[in-house]
């Protein structure tokens, strides 16, 4: 659909787009291909959409799989999305929150052009679930879509959460005027595969060490963990040396093999060798 369909659209059942709950429709037709393509979806897949607004990714979703589950929030658009959509008998159309929904299904993954407030929540949500995803791929804002494929020394917390799990990559940068109404600012399509939980690795100590060590990110490791988690410093920066890492490192400097490293040291102590020979 382009501006004036949707201008259209909306009109007809006398509603406005909702700018506190993200609504930015797409109109540029090739970013949909671009998106489609890096979903890489066949037949035999099942995809959950979120944020479906007014079908316009849902109907091209359905067309390429063997069924597409659309969570759609907003009631007034929900309404206009069942109109947009009865002619499709593989979507099944659910108006809740997708943050009350809980992903109880085996194989499916989720493309989605998701509202920028609920982003980081929504992807930490997806990669921690129960049953995750197997491939996530989604139009998000450009700064977001960066700082999930940082790489050491620029990682940040979103970074390490989100490669903990898997393989983030940037497939293109889409400008502002890609949707109306217009976003304040460009947004990027990012897919992350290779999702999959890390084995002998205890994931709640892993993100309770690696958010006290970005607690104060200009502060050194040694003392975020120190103060955070009231451990030695000594016995921190042993495990440090014993993980091949600075003394003075900073949280930003450590990729994630470097976490895991010391989430084992820390949990068991060093007695245990836990660490890597040092090149």
């Amino acid at each position: 659909m382009n501006k004036t369909e949707i201008k259209k659209i909306l009109q007809k059942y006398r509603v406005k787009p909702n700018r506190i709950m993200g609504q930015n429709f797409l109109i540029d037709r090739e970013i949909l291909k671009k998106t489609l393509k890096a979903a890489n979806l066949n037949e035999n897949d099942t995809v959950i959409e979120i944020g479906s607004g007014l079908g316009i990714l849902t109907k091209e979703l359905a067309k390429k799989t063997k069924k597409v589950i659309a969570i759609e929030k907003d009631k007034q658009i929900f309404e206009i999305l069942k109109g947009e959509i009865k002619d499709s008998n593989n979507i099944e159309l659910i108006n809740k929150d997708v943050l009350d929904y809980d992903f109880n299904i085996n194989k499916y993954k989720v493309v989605a052009n998701i509202p920028y407030y609920l982003t980081s929540y929504l992807i930490r949500l997806l990669l921690e679930s129960k049953n995750q995803p197997q491939e996530i791929t989604l139009l998000v804002q450009k700064e977001l879509a960066q700082r999930m494929c940082s790489s050491a020394p620029k990682m940040n917390l979103l970074s390490v959460s989100v490669q903990f799990f898997g393989e983030p990559e940037i497939i293109s940068f889409v400008p502002k005027e890609s949707f109306w109404p217009e976003p304040k600012v460009d947004s990027a399509i990012i897919k992350i595969k290779n999702i999959k939980k890390p084995d002998n690795i205890n994931i709640k100590k892993f993100f309770k060490l690696v958010r006290a060590g970005f607690s104060s990110p200009r502060k050194q490791l040694a003392n975020n963990l120190s103060k955070k988690l009231y451990l030695n410093k000594e016995e921190i920066k042993k495990a440090l040396a014993e993980c091949c890492l600075n003394i003075q490192a900073r949280a930003e400097n450590l990729e994630i093999r470097d976490w895991i490293c010391l989430t084992i040291l820390c949990d068991h102590g060093l007695e245990n060798q836990a660490g890597r020979q040092c090149r």
